[in-house]
């Protein structure tokens, strides 16, 4: 258990720290961008690789009897997730992450406008329910909280980036999912939209029905249903 905590602490303060503008500006002035980029994600995956196996290290402790519909809501949920954070990388979006610089809007944030959040946050969510022990709660559930709980910080740094066109452009999303579609906001397919649902469809057969899944994690979620 201690070691999880110092695993998981390493790997929240890996991806805070670098969110505070001075911190990150006076890293990439003092070793490069390239060297900072290259060492920060050899970093980030050394600590995510600790958190996973120090996780994996704890007595298996169950908290309630599994059943076929909780691996069902994972099959539901997973695919969601990769969708959101696919759509949400590809999608222009001043207003959360994103790798698209320009300063519209894409589709996706007509479902949220914080689609990469929240995508983690349903991966965790959804793997909460098909494990049912201790131990992936606190590991799902600490990944779960740490995405929302950036939610209001993206918020916060958006705001200040953006002043008045923030509330223009907020006014066409909302931060809960599928908020804005009851205000008129409807998501059309767009290419960035496209490319997700491809990607998805892809990702989720090779992981499901092609041992993507046994290979990388060591467990087979279609197993339950044999």
């Amino acid at each position: 258990m201690i070691e999880f905590l110092a695993a998981f602490a390493l790997f929240v303060a890996l991806h805070s720290a670098p969110a505070v503008p001075v911190i990150r500006s006076g890293i990439i002035h003092r070793v490069g961008r390239p060297i900072y980029f290259v060492g920060y994600s050899t970093v980030s995956i050394l600590a995510l690789i600790w958190v996973f196996s120090s996780a994996l290290a704890m007595e298996y402790m169950p908290l309630w009897e599994l059943q076929p519909w909780h691996a069902a809501v994972t099959f539901v949920l997973a695919p969601l997730r990769i969708f959101l954070v696919i759509a949400g990388l590809l999608s222009a979006n001043p207003l959360s992450i994103t790798l698209n610089p320009s300063p519209t809007l894409g589709s996706v944030t007509k479902i949220t406008r914080h689609p990469v959040p929240w995508g983690f946050a349903v991966w965790a969510g959804g793997h909460i329910a098909a494990n049912g022990d201790l131990r992936s709660l606190l590991l799902f559930g600490g990944f779960a909280g740490f995405a929302l709980a950036a939610i209001p910080m993206i918020e916060k740094r958006a705001k200040r980036r953006l002043g008045s066109t923030w509330t223009d452009l907020a006014e066409h999303t909302s931060i809960w999912p599928l908020a804005a579609c009851f205000k008129g906001e409807q998501p059309m397919i767009d290419m960035p939209m496209l490319l997700a649902v491809l990607v998805t469809a892809s990702l989720t057969a090779w992981l499901l029905f092609a041992g993507g899944h046994s290979a990388m994690f060591g467990a087979d979620p279609v197993a339950i249903f044999a």
